[in-house]
């Protein structure tokens, strides 16, 4: 499988942003889904899963309630919408893919990584 993460730029505090991650394979549909980031300096950090229906999502404390996680399996495809962006938000965005197809918060337990889309939210 392989990922391709999009939709990244530059956006004011308080815009939105919308990535998308297109995947190849025709298994995509059983993986489970997540959206991760990582900040100069810092370790990269869970921010969202979906599982393989769409029926379950998880985010992070920081995101909940600005994010929103969503997947077309017809489409091969993984989103994440981001609303009332803040500076904090800035970062390199990666979606991975889980072949347990559980939404997933741990790094290590993702199989397939995209390369990143930067995010950039000015003050």
């Amino acid at each position: 499988v392989q990922l391709q993460a999009s939709g990244g730029g530059l956006v004011q505090a308080g815009g939105s942003l919308k990535l998308s991650c297109s995947a190849s394979g025709r298994t995509f549909s059983r993986y489970g889904m997540g959206w991760f980031r990582q900040a100069p300096g810092k370790e990269r950090e869970f921010v969202a899963a979906i599982d393989w229906s769409g029926g379950s999502t998880y985010y992070a404390d920081s995101v909940r309630g600005r994010f929103t996680i969503s997947r077309d399996n017809s489409k091969n495809m993984v989103y994440l919408q981001m609303n009332s962006l803040k500076p904090e938000d800035t970062a390199v965005y990666y979606c991975a893919g889980a072949r347990v197809g559980y939404a997933i918060l741990e790094t290590v337990s993702y199989d397939y990584w995209g390369q990143g889309t930067q995010v950039t939210v000015s003050s």
